[in-house]
Parts: C-alpha cells; structure tokens; sequence
C-alpha cells in the first residue's frame, strides 16, 4: 500500500529567500497531526505544496503515490475564515456545495445527490438547521464548522486545515475539536495551530516545522512550545536518572 505523505529531501524557497529545508515525511496511516510552528516557519506553506498550488525547489511530494496535482480530488482544505468575505451574499447550503463543484456536470446544475450530501455535512458539524441562513449572519464559530463542513462534502481522504480555532470563542473551538475527534481513522487530518497547549491533548502526533520538520509523539513535545518558544533541541531532554 502507497504512503499517505511521502515527502523526500523537499526544498522550497521564494526568490533566493529559503523557506523548508530538506523536509523528508512519511506518514502512511490514517492520524491527526497538528503542525506548529513560529512564524514564518514554513507551516502554511507546507500546506500549498501538499495541495500542489505551489512546486518544490527540489526533491519530491507523493500523496497516495502520486503527485499533488494528481490526486486533488482526494484532498480537501479548510481557510482561516477572516479570509472569506462575510458580505458577498451566499447562503449556508451554498457555501456547502461549493465543496461539490469537483462533481458537476456539464450542464453545471446541481444535483438532488449533491444537496443531499451538503446537509448530511452540515449534520455532521451539527448545522442542519443553519442551511438556508447568509454566511455573513454567522458567529465566527459557526463559520468555521460550515467550512468544515464544505471540505468534509467531497468526501476526502486528506483534510488540511489552516487554524481552524483562530478567533473563535472556547465552545467553539470546543466544538471544532469534537468534529475533528470524530474524524479519527477515518482520514488523515493536517491542522496548523498556534495553540499547542489545547491541541496537544487531541492530536495523535505533532508535526514541528522551523524550515526543516520533525515528527513526534505528543509527550515527546518540550513544554516550552506550548509557551510559543521554539528553540533546539525540538524535544524533551531526557533526564539522567541519579
């Protein structure tokens, strides 16, 4: 069976300014990841690669075997929703299949199987009864889950997410969490995130990237991430027994 992410000796860099630095990943089982990381460390980035808009300097991305651009169909990607514009005159359900658009006929007409497939999504973000409202009426929580809500549509086999509990309140990103939860062995979900004192209580592992990456178990995480200080080595020191 292919890897989920193979990632071998990746580089990129905009202009002559490097960004990631001989990135090798492998992940080749269903997990939740979380990714962190200082600013400017490559995370968002690292996310346009696997999604194929942005192309290595060197080395290589394969997901489920194959290029980027290849699988799109099986990737799907959740945006900050400060980075929608919550005045453009759209409905919920709208919103939502959008997330279909990959499955449109010719005619581009969407079908009764495609609405269908919106409002089980918004079930599964508890939102079945916010179809027909403007995106633009909605907290800033609710948002979010109805762009969670947009990626789970197309069914995907890799779920990217940009800080998904960024400016929401702490029942929603309570709520963001569960949804997330229930996704587990179901897809692999990559989330960049700033908080890595709440996200490392879910996530199955942890994704550190500071222009080179490093995979590791939750508890091998030095404490002082979580307090937004990166620094080397990326894990707890050992301590020597007396």
């Amino acid at each position: 069976m292919k890897p989920i992410i193979q990632i071998d000796h990746l580089n990129f860099a905009y202009a002559e300014t490097p960004i990631l630095t001989d990135i090798n990943l492998l992940i080749d089982s269903p997990e939740f990841i979380g990714i962190v990381g200082p600013n400017g460390g490559g995370k968002t980035t690292l996310l346009k690669l696997l999604m194929g808009f942005l192309k290595p300097k060197s080395g290589k991305i394969e997901i489920f075997g194959q290029s980027p651009q290849m699988v799109r169909s099986k990737i799907a990607y959740v945006p900050q929703t400060q980075r929608y514009d919550r005045e453009f005159p759209i409905s919920v359900l709208e919103v939502v299949l959008a997330g279909r658009l990959s499955h449109l006929p010719w005619y581009g007409k969407f079908s009764k199987a495609d609405k269908e497939a919106a409002i089980q999504a918004l079930q599964r973000v508890r939102l079945s009864n916010f179809y027909n409202r403007p995106f633009g009426t909605l907290s800033g929580g609710q948002a979010q889950r109805v762009l969670i809500a947009r990626a789970l549509v197309s069914d995907p086999k890799l779920l990217l997410l940009d800080e998904p509990t960024a400016n929401v309140d702490s029942q929603a990103e309570a709520d963001i969490y569960e949804i997330l939860k229930s996704l587990k062995g179901k897809m692999t979900v990559l989330m960049v995130t700033h908080d890595l004192s709440i996200a490392i209580e879910q996530v199955q592992k942890v994704l550190l990237v500071q222009n080179s990456a490093k995979l590791l178990n939750p508890e091998e995480v030095c404490e002082h991430f979580a307090m937004g200080l990166y620094h080397d080595p990326l894990v707890q020191l050992k301590r020597e027994t007396p």
